[in-house]
């Protein structure tokens, strides 16, 4: 199918959290017709918790199957197992801890007071993500990614001009000096991002005009990270008309 790349508008960022709640579990429970699991890969930025909020206050939560859901990060930093600043962590807080869900449909990083090393903790998520694999790949099929995009265009842990952003052959990264504390992380690589079948990039504020303008115009992935970004089927920006500010009207779609 050919990828389709569009940027949806909303009013503010409660409506826009509102608005990407309701198509998820649309769009989980079609699936869950489809097929006998599917998996999403989470993001730990502002919105993206404030979605799982949203979706958890959602009369319609609990008309979805969670036992069938998988959950992923695209990224994780690397602090203690119970520390504020882990998306997992976050995210149970959000959303996990009110579903019914199996532990072993939720896949964390491991965190740094594990016994592993930040590279072992790298290769165990490699080998979790090789373990649940589709049949032809060697990745699960993340069905719907959630990303979350900084003011310099970083997304997962993936920052402007570093080597993490040309990776190639690895699935996940140790991320060492990071230009945002904290300064080791673990994220997933561009073309591991890049398999997934919808992509689903929540920004909002003003902050993240510029840097939207930049993806969509084109700019280079190195420079502008989110802008390397494109899911297989469908790649959807849900914006708030802040961030939208410095898009032009070409670009803005009325629909899904």
């Amino acid at each position: 199918m050919t990828n389709d790349r569009r940027v949806l508008v909303h009013s503010d960022a409660e409506a826009l959290a509102a608005s990407i709640t309701a198509r998820f579990l649309t769009k989980a429970i079609d699936l869950l017709d489809e097929r006998e699991r599917i998996n999403v890969v989470l993001e730990g930025g502002r919105m993206g918790v404030r979605v799982l909020e949203t979706i958890n206050a959602s009369p319609a939560r609990d008309g979805v199957d969670w036992s069938r859901v998988h959950f992923w990060w695209g990224d994780e930093r690397w602090v203690p197992a119970d520390h504020e600043d882990r998306n997992d962590v976050k995210a149970k807080r959000a959303l996990l801890d009110h579903i019914d869900q199996p532990t072993e449909c939720v896949h964390a990083f491991a965190a740094s007071d594990s016994d592993l090393t930040l590279d072992e903790a790298a290769a165990a998520y490699a080998a979790e993500l090789e373990a649940h694999a589709d049949h032809d790949s060697a990745l699960p099929i993340f069905d719907i990614t959630f990303l979350g995009v900084g003011p310099d265009g970083h997304t997962a842990s993936l920052f402007p001009d570093r080597a993490e952003v040309n990776e190639r052959d690895a699935t996940v990264v140790a991320v060492r000096n990071s230009p945002k504390p904290p300064a080791e992380r673990l994220s997933l690589t561009r073309h591991v991002l890049n398999s997934s079948q919808r992509i689903w990039v929540e920004m909002s504020g003003a902050d993240k005009a510029s840097v939207l303008g930049l993806a969509l115009a084109g700019a280079s992935y190195a420079e502008v990270p989110i802008a390397g970004i494109k899911g297989r089927k469908r790649t959807v920006f849900f914006v708030d008309s802040a961030a939208a500010s410095e898009v032009p009207e070409s670009l803005i779609a009325r629909d899904y």
